[in-house]
């Protein structure tokens, strides 16, 4: 890698001394490489220096990188994070004893290769300024927080990899590629890790050879974006990148391997599979209807949620029933059977619902299938329900989950009651859990001051589903 770099003051060129103190403090007799990026600044400054140093009698050699795909035909472009890329096969070809021209030639050939697309959220608040909140999501952002070449509308970091694969030209007909993903400086290692997942996605396993990142090699303070570089995994480069080095920040290139074709899991053979609808169709439409109602109660249980947890109960429910929604419509969930009907349902919320939610709405309805398998009839299955998930989530009536509005319920079922009269007692046993604290769930972590008041969303999203599901 480097022997030095030489920085200026934020967003600007380093001065010509500090680049020709730099030229005389690392060069021996092999001479002095001078990597640039290609900004006016930069070419000014290191191109002065570098003659300075040759009237000294340093043997000095320049290579601009110029990577930047943002505006295509551009004279200029800016040299970007493609640029740490020239930096490791300078180096690799310095540490193979290769004289001052040879590793010249090695870096220029891989800056010549090389193209990087710039995308951020916007720009970066410098130390001391007030944030610049006119500006938005920009594609071709450089480093300099400089404006991107256009701005853009992006809603999910899917379109945001898209845009940079498109601009990079990275075609069906491309040659293998080196790739890598680099952190301006703002992304979390989550989001990085699903740029990561994009990338691979779209651009096809099979046809990179070699992926670094996600990794902040050229950063531009603590901008909210990223940045891709292409590059043709020619031998010669890939085995430059791979080379050993003791730079502690080089993060090393990996192959990227598709997995082999896996077994098809529970979900897929099930999704796959036609099942019969009850006569009539009587409980699948019962089952809509109840989907429905959790769909539409999204932001009211969203609100609730936020008092005592994450705020996400709503969205949670609305996914599991958008899910079961999906295998009614097509055709792949029906209660002709009604344990594997149940069964089905559970396999459902345990994938495709998220959350603790999910997984408790799981067990409850598997332990429903197991009792229906058995002959027992649905408020008997219920009741098992109801303990199996007891059971396992440690709550207890009175706990303010769930379980105060399904235990009212069994009991009414029990005792011979009606659906309606089963689903008015959990609706009853719902509002109850705003009279007192949590000791269950994420609510019981809260001050119990925030907990008393407010109905349980579980709680909320269980009774109306059983309303729901009682009116037809």
């Amino acid at each position: 890698m480097l022997d030095a770099a030489v920085p200026g003051a934020i967003f600007s060129s380093p001065s010509v001394t500090s680049v020709l103190e730099a030229i005389r403090h690392v060069s021996g007799t092999a001479g002095c490489l001078l990597v640039i990026k290609n900004y006016t600044g930069d070419r000014l400054s290191f191109g002065l220096a570098a003659e300075r140093a040759r009237q000294e009698g340093y043997e000095v050699e320049t290579v601009l990188v110029a990577d930047d795909v943002a505006l295509p035909g551009f004279e200029q472009p800016r040299g970007l994070a493609g640029t740490v890329l020239v930096h490791k096969v300078a180096g690799a070809a310095a540490s193979m004893g290769k004289d001052l021209s040879e590793v010249a030639e090695a870096a220029r050939h891989a800056a010549g290769s090389i193209r990087t697309i710039g995308l951020a959220l916007g720009p970066v608040q410098l130390p001391g300024d007030a944030p610049d909140l006119e500006r938005g999501a920009e594609l071709g952002m450089g480093i300099h927080n400089e404006p991107g070449a256009k701005t853009i509308s992006i809603d999910s970091a899917s379109d945001a990899v898209a845009r940079a694969v498109e601009s990079l030209e990275i075609g069906p007909e491309s040659q293998a590629m080196v790739i890598m993903l680099n952190d301006l400086g703002g992304c979390s290692v989550q989001e990085g890790l699903v740029l990561t997942h994009e990338l691979i996605r779209q651009i096809g396993p099979n046809r990179i050879a070699r992926f670094i990142g996600p990794v902040r090699a050229m950063t531009s303070l603590g901008m909210q974006g990223f940045s891709v570089t292409a590059m043709p995994a020619d031998d010669a480069l890939v085995a430059a990148l791979e080379r050993a080095t003791a730079a502690p920040a080089w993060m090393a290139p990996k192959q990227v391997k598709e997995s082999p074709r896996r077994v098809k899991s529970r979900q897929e053979e099930q999704r796959a599979t036609p099942m019969e609808v009850s006569s009539e169709s009587h409980i699948e439409e019962r089952v809509r209807q109840g989907c429905l109602t959790l769909i539409d109660m999204r932001a009211v249980l969203d609100d609730l949620d936020r008092s005592t947890g994450d705020g996400d109960a709503g969205t949670t429910f609305r996914a599991g029933a958008e899910a079961v929604l999906a295998d009614l419509d097509a055709g792949t969930l029906g209660f002709a059977d009604p344990a594997a009907g149940m069964n089905r349902v559970a396999t459902i919320l345990e994938t495709r619902m998220g959350g603790s939610s999910g997984v408790l709405l799981a067990i409850l309805t598997t332990a429903m299938s197991e009792a229906l398998a058995r002959d027992a009839n649905w408020a008997d299955a219920l009741g098992a329900g109801l303990n199996a998930m007891m059971h396992h989530g440690g709550a207890e009536e009175g706990h303010s989950t769930m379980v105060d509005a399904i235990a009212p319920a069994v009991r009414a079922l029990d005792a011979g009651r009606s659906l309606v009269e089963a689903a008015r007692d959990a609706e009853s046993g719902a509002r109850g859990t705003a009279e007192f604290a949590a000791r269950a769930g994420r609510a019981a972590y809260v001050p119990e001051a925030a907990s008393i008041g407010a109905e349980d969303a579980g709680a909320k999203a269980v009774a109306a589903l059983l309303t729901a599901i009682s009116r037809n």
